[in-house]
């Protein structure tokens, strides 16, 4: 049995899921989320509690068990707490503002560059060198920071660039004369 698809997924207060064939739908106080499952996958909504199970052992039902659980997870926990990802801009010059709703960055282009947030999303700027994206999806979450990352990821021979918060740059020590 799948370690992570066994586990049941406990239904906060203010959390309502509703389950229709193979579409779960949760409503929480962040917002909404459907998602569509394999219908092999048996998903049991009882007692403020998600249980999760697969038809046999093959090899496919095994896959989908823990990764179904894990979505289902997520969609729990992003409409009652939600999801952030935060950000660092490390470099001489380097910095973040919020105009308006769009996020526009300033990391050594001779352009700035700007980021206007999907619906459901939301950015912060605590500091010009911090940037925190929150939302109740956590996949947008997670793309949004990826693609801001993207923007200037860090490079290693002198650690400047956009990385994740704790992120570890493996630094490479530059060329060396005659």
């Amino acid at each position: 049995m799948s370690r992570i698809g066994k586990k049941p997924i406990e239904i906060p207060a203010g959390v309502t899921v509703t389950k229709n064939d193979s579409t779960v739908t949760v409503k929480g106080p962040k917002g909404e989320l459907t998602t569509t499952f394999n219908s092999d996958i048996q998903i049991n909504i009882e007692d403020n509690v998600i249980n999760v199970a697969r038809p046999s052992e093959a090899k496919e039902h095994r896959s989908l068990h823990g990764t179904t659980r894990s979505l289902l997870s997520n969609m729990v926990e992003g409409v009652s707490k939600g999801f952030e990802k935060t950000l660092e801009l490390v470099g001489v010059g380097y910095r973040a503002q919020k105009q308006g709703n769009k996020l526009v960055l300033n990391v050594g282009y001779s352009h700035p560059v700007e980021f206007e947030p999907e619906a459901g999303l939301e950015i912060e700027v605590p500091a010009n060198t911090k940037i925190i994206v929150k939302g109740y999806n956590k996949e947008k979450v997670g793309a949004l920071a990826s693609n801001i990352r993207a923007v200037r990821p860090p490079e290693p021979y002198k650690g400047k660039g956009i990385r994740y918060e704790g992120e570890k740059v493996r630094r490479k020590e530059g060329k060396t004369g005659k």
